[in-house]
């Protein structure tokens, strides 16, 4: 019985840390400025997504086809190629980084 209440707590905590990382994420696009675009690539392994976007203000950058690394590789899940998104973007380290991305409406 103990092993079965374990699995149970375990599924309910992945559920709920699941949960709350989609709400970080909508969170931090809200305060962020985000950007309309596409998914065009997904490489979960890398934790790298590319995405065929408008510009971004906040980077100067125009409206075109990238690859850009996550802060939380976390956000690719439930996600797919052909998928329409709004993402916040930053360049951290040097390099072009989402920081948050949902599906778009």
């Amino acid at each position: 019985m103990v092993l079965l209440e374990r699995l149970i707590m375990n599924r309910l905590l992945r559920h709920t840390v699941a949960l709350l990382a989609t709400a970080a994420a909508g969170i931090a696009l809200a305060q962020a400025p985000s950007t309309d675009g596409e998914i065009t690539k997904l490489d979960r392994a890398a934790a790298r997504v590319s995405i065929k976007h408008n510009g971004i203000k906040s980077l100067d950058m125009p409206p075109m086809t990238m690859a850009f690394r996550t802060r939380d590789p976390k956000v690719l899940d439930g996600m797919a190629v052909g998928d329409k998104v709004r993402f916040a973007a930053e360049k951290i380290d040097g390099t072009y980084t989402v920081t948050a991305l949902v599906k778009a409406p």
